[in-house]
């Protein structure tokens, strides 16, 4: 049988020459590329924003609503702190982003926080940095696809019971997109995220063109639904956990630093330039949006209560009203929500190979895949994804309070790594340089603080183990690794004493072409073999045949007969009694190797398997997992031409 990874799964098909099934996994997933057609598969901003971007941008459309559904107790009051919290959130937005463009030019090899952590902060602050973002990773995509499923639903409110699989169906498209290259995932997306982009800062100009003009008093076109009453005070308890909550349109800002080589050269300008540009239009949103709410009297509404209208859906109501610009605004935010999960998925298995590379993760995380990506890493987060999004129900609501944690630790380890790199490598504009990622981390860390403590009965107590967690499994891998090299270590030449031929064991279940490719074989390597029969309707006439059809040709043809071994089994095992002479044989024989040769069918469709045993499998695993190192397995292959 074939078994493996999804990828091996993919290269085998190909390999196996079935042309049915390689135009289906061509169509699928995009043609196998070449290592030397990398190149071509670079980018620049224009496709750099929607696959580093979208996390961001989008974010635009939730961060701002998450703060005004905290602030829904003080009524219209609430929408007073609204501009306050969001320059402060869109001055932090602007630390980090000096800070993370000092860290593209310092690692212009791409400079996640997990690389500056390790590299200058030590391993254990390392791990932390990369527990910490894997788990903000999977977060953002599972936010991210049930933040645009949460939209549609409100929309359509039918849809409502069909929230997961929803989820699950947009998770596996954004896992498909992302298998086909970093050129096509950006060709793929680059039309909804340019109509998202377009459509709010549209929105956003005429919004402000009506307030400016009516003296900062505009008349909604359709007026927003009517604030609650006052339920609620002023506290700074409220206001803390309003700014953390409203922090959430920051994550996805590292992604840019952490994918610089999927950039031209060069690339650092390239990633620099698609980075200012995410930023900037980030800063905009944000306070545009900040600046028209309370100018249009729009306050968040309950969304667990009917009658839930988003956010920015009053506000294009009131701006443009209910036509066609609506309705194309509208459906680009709840793509564009849903596809900003693509942002993991762009730098999650970046993340995954910097970790396996030391030996903290599988090596298969390093592996590029047959579209130059690394695919491990991509099938990797689908998984984890599903589960999350299978677990909380693809509700957003409940993933929320996991959410930012990790991202804004993330951020201070990436920034205080930086001020120790600066300080090591010294040179021109050094200070300069500790001072902006000095600022960084400062405000960074704070922010971590406020987010832990506002979210941390909410549900971010649940980050927090699992931060331990992810760096207690990393360290298990590489202790795993390193106790097999020291293990496999050699330190002398090769041993050249004590040489001898195996003693061969041929397990058969009748006399057939298979049997005796497999018996030609054994000749090559030995003149002791011992063919193992199990006792069953067979066994008669192969003894029959015995004679015949091998004793006599050996003897004529000068080799040694084989020795046929019937193996009684009361409960008719098959496996059980050829393992249990292979021990003996290795008992009874200390200084002789054991090998087994296991005669296999390859059938030329996979489905055909499901019509054969699995003795071969079977035999195989407990005789390698045995822990003897004097036992060979090795399979005899037989082609079936139909």
């Amino acid at each position: 049988m074939i078994s493996g990874t999804p990828e091996t799964l993919l290269d085998f098909a190909v390999a196996a020459g079935e042309e049915d099934k390689v135009d289906i996994v061509d169509a699928l997933f995009g043609r196998p590329l070449a290592t030397e057609e990398e190149k071509a598969e670079r980018i620049g901003p224009l496709k750099g924003i929607p696959i580093f971007g979208l996390d961001a941008l989008s974010s635009a459309a939730y961060g701002p609503e998450a703060a005004l559904t905290l602030l829904i107790p003080l009524g219209m009051a609430g929408s007073v702190y609204v501009w306050p919290i969001t320059i402060g959130i869109v001055i932090l937005l602007g630390i980090v982003y000096f800070s993370y463009r000092q860290t593209i030019s310092a690692y212009p090899q791409g400079g996640g926080s997990y690389t500056v952590a390790t590299e200058n902060l030590g391993e254990a602050v390392g791990l932390l940095a990369a527990a910490a973002l894997m788990i903000d990773y999977v977060l953002t995509a599972a936010v991210g696809i049930s933040a645009g499923v949460g939209a549609l639903v409100s929309a359509v409110p039918s849809l409502q019971s069909r929230t997961l699989p929803l989820c699950l169906g947009i998770l596996i498209i954004i896992t498909i997109v992302n298998l086909r290259g970093v050129q096509d995932t950006g060709g793929i997306f680059l039309l909804p995220t340019y109509v998202f982009i377009v459509c709010l800062l549209g929105l956003l100009a005429v919004g402000l063109f009506q307030t400016l003009m009516a003296g900062g008093h505009p008349v909604p076109v359709i007026a927003p639904p009517k604030l609650t009453a006052v339920t609620g005070s002023v506290s700074a308890w409220l206001l803390l956990r309003t700014f953390s909550s409203g922090c959430t349109a920051m994550t996805g800002v590292e992604a840019v630093s952490n994918g610089v080589m999927a950039f031209r050269e060069p690339t650092d300008k390239y990633a620099k330039l698609t980075l200012t540009i995410i930023i900037a239009i980030l800063m905009v949103m944000l306070l545009g949006i900040a600046y028209l709410v309370p100018a249009y009297g729009i306050a968040a509404t309950d969304p667990g209560q009917p009658g839930y209208d988003s956010v920015l859906s009053q506000l294009l109501a009131a701006v443009t009203g209910r036509g066609a610009f609506y309705w194309i605004s509208i459906g680009s935010i709840l793509l564009v929500l849903s596809l900003s999960a693509n942002t993991a998925f762009a730098d999650f298995p970046r993340l995954a190979r910097a970790i396996a590379q030391n030996g903290y993760l599988p090596h298969a995380f390093v592996l590029r895949g047959r579209r130059l990506i690394f695919a491990q890493g991509v099938w990797a987060l689908a998984l984890l994804t599903g589960a999350l999004l299978i677990i909380f129900g693809g509700v957003t609501d409940r993933l929320i309070p996991l959410y930012a944690v990790g991202a804004f630790l993330a951020f201070t380890l990436s920034q205080a790594g930086m001020v120790m790199h600066w300080k090591r490598t010294g040179g021109p504009g050094a200070r300069r340089s500790m001072v902006v990622n000095g600022v960084g981390a400062t405000a960074t860390g704070i922010t971590t603080a406020v987010v832990l403590v506002a979210k941390f009965v909410d549900g971010a107590w649940i980050t927090v183990l699992l931060i331990p967690s992810l760096i207690v499994m990393m360290r298990s891998v590489a202790h795993h690794y390193s106790r097999v090299a020291q293990e496999i270590s050699i330190h002398h030449p090769i041993h050249t004493d004590s040489l001898s031929e195996p003693v061969v064991l041929l397990p058969i279940d009748g006399w057939s072409l298979v049997a005796e490719k497999a018996l030609r074989y054994a000749w090559t390597l030995s003149r002791e073999i011992h063919v193992l029969h199990v006792r069953c309707e067979k066994t008669d006439h192969l003894c029959s045949q015995w004679s015949e059809a091998v004793e006599k040709p050996a003897k004529m043809a000068g080799l040694p007969p084989p020795r046929l071994v019937l193996l009684a089994s009361p409960y008719r095992f098959i496996v059980k009694p050829i393992v249990a002479y292979a021990m003996q044989q290795q008992t009874e024989l200390p200084d002789r190797n054991i090998t087994v040769l296991i005669p296999e069918l390859v059938e030329s469709h996979w489905y055909h398997y499901l019509l054969h045993n699995n003795r071969p499998e079977a035999i195989r695993a407990l005789l390698l997992f045995n822990g003897n190192q004097r036992i060979a397995v090795v399979s005899i292959p037989y082609h079936l031409r139909t």
